[in-house]
């Protein structure tokens, strides 16, 4: 899939879709709120990624990185204690208007650096303990578990804030064909498991950096059930990532995303029956 086109294509949606929906009324009311639990999958482009600590500063550049999906198990993506594992979405959503939402999210997305891939090394590198110490000038170096593994695997935590706006497509009875689009904002909170040289692994979470991003969403609706398909895309930018157990190691990067999720939601209202 092309990152960049799927992003393109994100951004027409979502200006065109006012246009196409003429403005219809969803049977989204002033008060109505709404519970969304779903799955995600996740492109990234790629991106250089600086490290730095006392003894080194040296930047990667063009990094691969893949998403990580859990495979199906309704044993694992239904059970209450290991819900969390595959990559998820949740998010509760208010309308403070006809039509129009203000919501708040979290996209649980796994982030991970390809093992046994060739890129350029720029910086240098001192008093390690291993072999790769020396300085580095436009140089090639494989990413390995005896150099360094770095995830943000629990996760890319993207805490978000939405406003959104609903029109109706199709109506038919109780059934209710929805489109929406919005913008968002954000801030990153990765569980980055990371191990750099011979440090020890690290894995805790940390405010890292903040997001952007669009989304444009189909909803089928019955009654105050229904199901939801979403095109999501927007940037990260994340300064500071703890990348050892000392407070000075820290890594930095910004890239490109996308997603594609599946949710399932139920709504309910405070002001009617």
């Amino acid at each position: 899939m092309n990152l960049k086109n799927l992003l393109l294509a994100s951004l027409c949606l979502l200006f065109s879709t006012n246009i196409q929906a003429q403005q219809k009324i969803t049977g989204n009311k002033k008060g109505d709120i709404t519970v969304l639990w779903g799955w995600n999958r996740g492109w990234f482009t790629n991106s250089d990624i600086q490290f730095t600590g006392n003894n080194y500063n040296f930047t990667l550049k063009d990094v691969v990185a893949k998403d990580r999906q859990t495979k199906f198990d309704p044993a694992i993506y239904f059970h209450p204690k290991w819900i969390t594992i595959p990559q998820t979405n949740f998010r509760i959503e208010y309308f403070h208007k006809e039509n129009y939402s203000i919501s708040i999210g979290l996209d649980h997305m796994k982030y991970v650096v390809q093992q046994n891939q060739e890129v350029l090394i720029d910086g240098n590198i001192d008093n390690s303990g291993t072999d790769y110490d020396g300085y580095y000038s436009n140089g090639t170096i494989e990413i390995n578990n005896s150099f360094l593994k770095f995830e943000h695997s629990d996760g890319l935590n993207y805490i978000n804030f939405e406003y959104r706006r609903f029109d109706n497509l199709v109506k038919y009875k109780k059934w209710h064909l929805n489109i929406a689009e919005g913008l968002g904002s954000g801030f990153l909170l990765p569980k980055t498991n990371t191990t750099l040289f011979n440090n020890k692994r690290h894995d805790e979470f940390h405010l890292a950096g903040y997001g952007f991003n669009a989304v444009v969403a189909l909803n089928l609706s019955y009654k105050r059930y229904f199901i939801q398909s979403e095109l999501k895309g927007g940037f990260i930018n994340m300064p500071d990532i703890r990348t050892t157990e000392y407070k000075s190691d820290k890594a930095s990067q910004y890239f490109f995303f996308s997603q594609l999720n599946f949710l399932v939601g139920y709504s309910f209202s405070l002001s009617r029956d």
